[in-house]
């Protein structure tokens, strides 16, 4: 995954450090999206609000966390997945720092008012106030996303996913990417993915099977 993410940022050439044009895959595809990133949780903590920090075993959470994707892999009712997503979603949440939890909330409601620009500056200071975050590098990538920045998305997914190898929101992501850049076979297997992780993803479900069909097409 690191290498095909790698790849795929060279690929979009040198001037992938500025914004990326939308490709033109016809009058069906979406524009960019908020939603495709899923990307504000409704319990974000308020602005300015007091952060409980709990003191916690890392070893402890990390076998808690192990256990809740088990539960969401394993789950047998769409209910029962977004019950254990979102304890899932909350342990993402966690950076442990009062002050990233609060950059965090206003970067969030600077994306629900379409402000990117200090959306980014929020979240550039989170990444480097916490580089171990991966939430600070997923929701940047969707900054940079919403901004059809892809170069800049791309990198930043491949960082989340590098904490984060089964955050499926950054999987999500990275296979809406590219999918919207052409490469329909890697997306697809991307989806999948995502959706091994956790089941409930309608999306990533319509994708595939879209995808699949769109491989039948050309096969036939």
């Amino acid at each position: 995954m690191r290498i095909f993410v790698f790849g795929l940022f060279i690929a979009l050439g040198a001037s992938a450090a500025g914004a990326q044009p939308v490709p033109d895959l016809g009058p069906e595809t979406a524009p960019p999206s908020a939603e495709d990133f899923n990307v504000l949780p409704d319990d974000a903590p308020e602005e300015g609000g007091q952060v409980v920090v709990e003191e916690t075993d890392p070893e402890e959470e990390k076998s808690r966390l192990e256990q809740l994707y088990t539960d969401l892999a394993a789950a047998e009712t769409p209910e029962a997945a977004e019950r254990v997503a979102r304890m899932i979603q909350r342990m993402w949440m966690e950076s442990g720092s009062d002050t990233v939890d609060v950059l965090m909330s206003r970067a969030g409601k600077a994306i629900q008012a379409d402000d990117h620009g200090l959306a980014l500056d929020l979240l550039d200071t989170v990444v480097i106030l916490k580089p171990s975050y991966a939430e600070g590098w997923n929701r940047r990538a969707t900054v940079h996303y919403m901004r059809e920045d892809f170069g800049k998305s791309l990198v930043d997914i491949e960082r989340t996913l590098a904490l984060e190898p089964r955050h499926w929101g950054a999987l999500s992501g990275l296979a809406i990417i590219q999918r919207r850049l052409g490469f329909d076979d890697e997306a697809l297997a991307t989806f999948r993915r995502a959706l091994e992780v956790n089941p409930g993803l309608e999306n990533a479900a319509k994708a595939i099977e879209d995808l699949e069909k769109g491989a039948e097409g050309e096969a036939a």
